[in-house]
């Protein structure tokens, strides 16, 4: 069976692969080719600087081609690779072979030695790796997070006159605006983002185990650790971890999917509040014409986008979960076991990006239905009790709370007429009863 999108085992290379497509540029196969080619070629360049004499007389109109092999690199260039891994089974040497014939295409294969040259595969793949991650979450991420954002900075805008009944344990309580409460998930996104801004994206380069132990024995008298430190930080954009085993720590990784874990918990959050919403009639949907909501009940529009996102955001945060708890614990100097996870980074970054996705294209289908909020509110009267006893207690009437508890806890039903005998019946002032009966759930939200 050939793959296809209707073929695919997983459903980011099949049911969603048009929303995540860009991502292949970042954490497939071919892109992590083309990130080792990268690395390579301009580790090669960046040797050429050093006081070596076999790169004295390396021409420097060469840095233009060289650096086409990955700015150029097509399926072609992949599938090479992929038949020189097959020959001789290791993914990173089969770069350095394929570097090496290139550049004896372009007449410097007196130079092929110096590829790859004093260094282990890990110092290729964990600086290839954090440099995808670092330009998916420049170029992929860090956009459509802050679309998100901004839309709900709009829907915060909008709605900011809206008053709603709040309900906390499920249980109608003092009323807030439905602006103020998308305000509390910008706060929130914000921060994170803040946060995700602050975690280094780190690499490893050092030799086999860190140590600059082949660097150092050929060429003693070049500071090698100055050198790496400038290479990877001005060439690749990275922070150099400066002790190490043969593989980075990846702890500042497992920061970063924490963080973007937390992200993702605060939007599932914000999905099932949504979701309540819409259960609750506060919400419709936009109909969009020709749409099923459900197969066997024709008035139905189920808010699918939000459960959606709710769902793969799940899906992200347990391969995220997975990734920060796992990739920094190696045995000794080295074991293999981060070499197959690390091929799955991708993954959660495609579930989180299926679900923003579908988040804003939810939020673009809310309306607010202001009529079913202003009659929750009128029907629970009750929610100004507070109000009440706390303008009491400034009074000094005798135990306020007392008073309200006694008159909202009947089990009946609490409308504007029983407030305003209630406080009818206070032994204060004419202007107090006023200053009381002025107070409506509409009108008791504090700041907003």
């Amino acid at each position: 069976m050939n793959l296809s999108h209707l073929t695919a085992i997983s459903p980011i290379d099949g049911r969603y692969r048009q929303r995540v497509e860009p991502l292949a540029m970042y954490f497939s196969e071919f892109a992590l080719f083309k990130y080792r080619v990268a690395v390579e070629i301009e580790y090669l360049i960046a040797l050429t600087d050093l006081p070596l004499p076999a790169l004295a007389d390396f021409p420097r109109a060469a840095y233009e081609p060289l650096r086409n092999i990955y700015l150029q690199f097509n399926t072609t260039d992949a599938d090479s690779i992929k038949a020189i891994e097959k020959k001789i089974n290791h993914d990173v040497k089969a770069v350095e072979y394929f570097i090496k014939e290139k550049m004896q295409q372009l007449g410097l294969a007196k130079y092929t030695e110096y590829v790859h040259f004093g260094l282990t595969s890990q110092d290729i793949n964990n600086t290839a790796t954090p440099l995808s991650i670092k330009e998916a979450l420049e170029k992929e991420y860090r956009p459509i997070l802050e679309q998100l954002i901004d839309g709900l900075k709009q829907l915060a805008y909008d709605w900011r006159q809206i008053p709603m009944l709040a309900r906390t344990h499920g249980q109608p309580a003092s009323p807030t605006s439905l602006g103020k409460e998308i305000r509390v998930y910008i706060e929130r996104l914000e921060r994170q983002y803040e946060q995700l801004l602050q975690v280094p994206i780190s690499a490893k380069f050092g030799g086999a185990t860190g140590n600059f132990n082949a660097h150092k024995v050929a060429f003693p008298l070049v500071d090698w650790v100055a050198f790496s430190n400038e290479f990877v930080a001005k060439q690749l954009g990275l922070d150099r971890y400066q002790h190490t085993t043969q593989i980075e720590h990846y702890d500042n990784l497992a920061a970063l999917f924490d963080n973007l874990r937390r992200i993702n918990t605060i939007l599932i959050d914000f999905s099932r509040d949504v979701w309540a919403y819409i259960s609750m009639d506060y919400f419709k949907q936009r109909i969009v014409a020709g749409e099923v909501g459900s197969s066997a009940m024709p008035h139905k529009v189920n808010p699918i986008d939000f459960e959606n996102a709710e769902g793969n955001l799940g899906m992200a945060n347990a391969i995220f979960e997975h990734l920060s708890a796992k990739l920094p614990i190696s045995r000794l100097q080295r074991d293999l076991t981060d070499s197959t996870v690390l091929r799955n980074v991708g993954v959660p970054f495609a579930h989180t990006l299926i679900a923003l996705h579908s988040l804003l294209k939810g939020m673009g289908k809310l309306v607010v239905n202001q009529q079913k909020i202003q009659d929750d509110l009128e029907a629970n009267w009750m929610v100004v009790a507070e109000a009440i006893q706390t303008v009491l207690r400034r009074e000094g009437y005798p135990q306020p709370y007392e008073l309200l508890k006694e008159l909202t806890r009947k089990n009946e039903r609490i409308d504007k007429e029983a407030i305003h005998q209630f406080i009818d019946q206070l032994n204060v002032d004419e202007p107090i009863k006023e200053e009381l009966k002025a107070i409506s759930p509409s009108n008791y939200i504090g700041y907003q």
